[in-house]
């Protein structure tokens, strides 16, 4: 490690061991039990669905390089599991229903005139869940009462977000994770099979099969495996482009084929249930992070996509759209927050996972190198880290003091120096 990396790693270091506890919340109002937060001014009161899973990712990792002390690795575990137990409140409130928002915060929800037609929680619930109780031993006994809500959630997902194709929709654009990803961003409801979406929908089933198993209800799990099947070919055989050799979201908003009065074309109806979306998006990259590419897709995929400085490989890593698309924007935006080619902590870091998953360690070391130095020199100029960067040059867009899934840097980190890593379930 050169000088300045180790620099930047000290730094870093430094500023994320001695003030992590500012994303531990207390409960209040609608919010029963305590929780995460991503930290920043702008968020500081709110529980957010993927925030809070990957945050908590980010902080056990700070614990593990502190050695877990006993003291603070309990301290931490009735804030992760009190994020779980917030978020199963709002289930408990629909029932079977199994709707679950997206955030929740202490003047409490409006609860949707149509739990089926909106977005809810991003599939990432029982992730967290399974993160939790693989860190903690596989001890599920706490979660153990409220497993049905957990199938609740997913079968919400499965039932009503679930194209005939087998893919996985958004019911419209708001509050995605993602914001302006032009795959989904302004197109019509039930119309974007994201990328994104199903690839966190695929390793949320799986970990709903984890959870099932360490409760002992082999026979309910089997069933949710099933569905896992069924979602990994669906998306290998709609979203994965052998022309271009990446993973796309795909467009699900065409007219309906029935039988119908002679036209002409009755004669041969369409018989595709979707269209690929061509739109270079970094979440392509996920269904590596997934382990939904084949080992001959991913080779494909880092040779002609994550290389190519014209597309997605930056000097200070994974442009979160293709330089090459039209869309293509870094103006700073807050609502939308900008994803149309800004660097971010999280994409950055997804991506490595994917990379280190599939064998690429050269790459997933120079991307995790390249991170190192963004949030370095960020804390070195501006002694804050930022929601999203400039491809070219590492400088902050906006939003100074946004902790959150930035600090899964430190697991890079942990991976570079061959140390013990801490990682998403």
């Amino acid at each position: 490690m050169d000088n300045a990396l180790a620099r930047h790693v000290r730094r870093i270091v430094e500023f994320t061991g001695k003030d992590y506890q500012l994303m531990y919340r207390e409960p209040d109002g609608e919010i029963k039990y305590p929780f995460l937060t991503p930290g920043s001014a702008q968020y500081c009161d709110v529980l957010w669905d993927w925030d809070s899973w990957l945050t908590d990712v980010a902080l056990r990792q700070i614990l593990r390089r502190q050695g877990d002390p006993p003291a603070e690795v309990e301290k931490l575990t009735g804030y992760e599991r009190g994020c779980i137990q917030n978020w199963l409140e709002f289930a408990k409130r629909t029932s079977c229903v199994g709707w679950v928002p997206i955030w929740v915060n202490r003047a409490g929800n409006k609860t949707p005139a149509d739990f089926y037609a909106q977005n809810m929680h991003k599939p990432c619930l029982a992730q967290h869940a399974a993160f939790i109780v693989q860190q903690n031993g596989g001890d599920v006994d706490w979660l153990r009462e409220d497993l049905m809500y957990l199938q609740y959630f997913v079968n919400n997902y499965r039932n009503h977000h679930r194209h005939g194709c087998g893919v996985y929709f958004w019911q419209d654009d708001s509050a995605i994770g993602v914001d302006n990803d032009p795959c989904t961003c302004g197109r019509p409801p039930r119309s974007s099979g994201s990328i994104y979406l199903n690839c966190l929908m695929y390793k949320e089933l799986l970990a709903l099969v984890y959870l099932l198993e360490q409760a002992g209800l082999n026979e309910v799990s089997a069933q949710y495996r099933a569905d896992a099947d069924a979602l990994l070919k669906a998306v290998r055989e709609h979203c994965w482009d052998e022309r271009d050799g990446f993973y796309y979201s795909v467009d699900l908003n065409l007219m309906p084929v029935g039988r119908r009065k002679w036209t002409a074309h009755s004669g041969q109806p369409r018989d595709w249930p979707c269209l690929i979306q061509r739109i270079g998006v970094w979440s392509g990259f996920l269904a590596m992070w997934a382990g939904i590419a084949t080992p001959e897709q991913a080779e494909r995929m880092v040779k002609e996509h994550y290389r190519d400085t014209r597309t997605f490989n930056a000097p200070f890593g994974v442009r979160t759209l293709s330089r090459m698309e039209k869309m293509y924007n870094l103006r700073a935006s807050g609502n939308p927050s900008s994803w149309l080619g800004p660097i971010w902590g999280i994409s950055n870091y997804l991506v490595f996972r994917g990379l280190v998953r599939c064998g690429f360690a050269d790459d997933a070391r120079e991307l995790a190198r390249k991170t190192v130095a963004l949030f370095g020199s960020d804390l070195e100029k501006c002694g804050a880290l930022h929601e999203y960067y400039q491809p070219e040059n590492g400088a902050p867009i906006l939003n100074a003091g946004f902790q959150n899934w930035n600090y899964l840097v430190l697991n890079m980190i942990a991976w570079l120096n061959g140390e013990p890593v801490v990682e998403e379930f």
